[in-house]
């Protein structure tokens, strides 16, 4: 078999083809043999008739067209495995010549894996920066300690102010007449938040227990409800009930009951202890962020639409479940922000072309540095997607295909090539802070982020799991 590869755009490959024809002729045979198990052919037991009748019962073309699309098939498969290429689609084919006794010509276009060039991608000049803890740090998670003990007592000798917590009956009205939604009689409200209409809140400030204030306000004019939107009102508003949230001191006593802490200096000594951890965690993952920005940007990769489009599907997914936690219906968004879905993947694209290059340039730089993930980490990942989807058969066995598996190889893959570079520039630098590695901080399994489980309900090949292995997962039966 004689091949001829021409490189087109966007890792797009033209192959031209040409076999010999003894190659057809045998092609042929099997054709024959197969047709004939599958044609009820009278006189002749299954697989037994010989071509005459088989072409008799079926036409002249038929053991022809399929020996050639079955060789075709063959040829294509094994030019893919010798050349090292992964096709992501389907080729387009085109039979240029296929007679018997002559050799066997055909051009396959197919878009394949796309080369990563490497460029730098270890030799920056930043440093990881840790932001040192300070004293105004730690008495800020103590306020918020205090503040989740805190309890709501009554308020009966001052006026309501900003942070204060109230109870309110309002009836809203335009030129006299109520409108839908404009009315309440006992609404939950957090002074100073805004949760309502913008400053329709300060107008109770400095009221009491039962008092009614009246007042005129004018809707935003991006406000959801369209009727409404730049539309003055009219309200009036009695406030129900008000509440302040008082704190426990900070002292001795309140220490021990956050903990086992012998006082309030031990509880300030841990808070500081943990704020000095997390800030040397968010400096590794914003030195390893950058290391990342850093290579991405200095390589270069022909992106396939095919691959960014997979990956716009999956960031829509994202949003579809994020919204979906908070109880919002994927339509019903769309409505609201006013965008079709077309124009929602339009605004995904950008960054999908960027999440796309990146896992292609950290699998090329995993590759290089020799990062390898055992089996038995890729099981144990599947063991927690059954563990953690019971509810969900179907991301169950994304994960346990051989798709999935490739996903959570290449998942963790990449995370740990991205941790050797930290850990490399560490090893080189020490005079530099000394930063734990993530892995052993934080829960990093591939199966539980947004990202997975948006990949499992699509059931999309990772592109950094794109290896010749792969082919056949990659691509379906080429059509002539």
């Amino acid at each position: 078999m004689q091949t001829t590869n021409t490189p087109l755009p966007q890792s797009r490959l033209q192959i031209e083809f040409e076999l010999p024809p003894e190659r057809l002729s045998k092609a042929i045979g099997q054709a024959v043999v197969r047709l004939a198990r599958q044609t009820r052919i009278s006189g002749f037991r299954p697989g037994k008739a010989p071509r005459s009748m088989v072409e008799r019962v079926l036409g002249p073309a038929a053991v022809l067209d399929e020996a050639l699309e079955q060789l075709v098939d063959d040829a294509f498969r094994e030019a893919m495995r010798e050349q090292d290429l992964v096709p992501l689609t389907a080729p387009e084919v085109e039979v240029v010549q296929g007679e018997e006794g002559k050799p066997v010509i055909f051009k396959a276009i197919v878009q394949v894996r796309p080369e990563v060039k490497l460029g730098d991608f270890d030799n920056f000049g930043f440093n990881p920066e840790v932001k040192p803890v300070d004293e105004t740090m730690v008495e800020q998670v103590l306020d918020e300690l205090r503040e989740g003990q805190g309890t709501l007592e009554h308020v009966s000798d001052r006026g309501a102010q900003k942070g204060d917590y109230a109870i309110i009956a309002f009836v809203g009205t335009r030129d006299g007449v109520a409108f839908p939604g404009g009315s309440s009689d006992r609404m939950p409200v957090i002074l100073g938040e805004d949760r309502l209409i913008p400053g329709f809140e300060d107008h109770l400030v400095g009221a009491i227990k039962d008092e009614e204030r009246e007042f005129d306000i004018v809707f935003p004019e991006d406000y959801q409800e369209k009727s409404l939107a730049g539309q003055t009102a009219h309200f009036s508003v009695t406030l129900k009930d008000l509440r302040a949230k008082a704190l426990p001191a900070a002292d001795d006593e309140f220490a021990r009951s956050a903990g086992k802490f012998a006082d309030l200096d031990a509880l300030k000594a841990e808070l500081r202890r943990r704020l000095e951890v997390n800030a040397l965690d968010h400096a590794r993952h914003e030195f390893a962020d950058k290391i990342i920005e850093y290579a991405t940007a200095n390589a270069v990769v022909d992106l396939p639409d095919v691959l960014i489009d997979q990956e716009v599907e999956v960031m829509h997914d994202e949003l579809r479940s994020a919204l979906a936690r908070q109880g919002i219906d994927g339509e019903a968004y769309l409505k609201v922000v006013a965008k079709t879905e077309a124009e929602m993947h339009a605004e995904f694209r950008p960054q999908a072309e960027k999440r796309v290059k990146t896992l292609l340039v950290l699998s090329e730089i995993a590759k290089v540095k020799g990062v390898e993930v055992p089996d038995a980490e890729v099981l144990a990942e599947i063991d927690r997607a059954r563990s953690r989807y019971t509810s969900n058969p179907n991301l169950v066995r994304y994960f346990e295909s051989e798709r999935g598996r490739n996903y959570i190889r290449s998942t963790i893959r990449r995370s740990r090539t991205v941790e050797q570079l930290v850990d490399e520039w560490l090893a080189a630098h020490p005079e530099a802070p000394r930063l734990p590695h993530l892995e052993a901080q934080n829960d990093n399994s591939a199966v539980s982020s947004p990202s997975a489980e948006a990949a499992a309900s699509i059931g999309v090949t990772d592109p950094g799991a794109l290896t010749p292995d792969a082919t056949a997962s990659a691509a379906r039966k080429p059509a002539l």
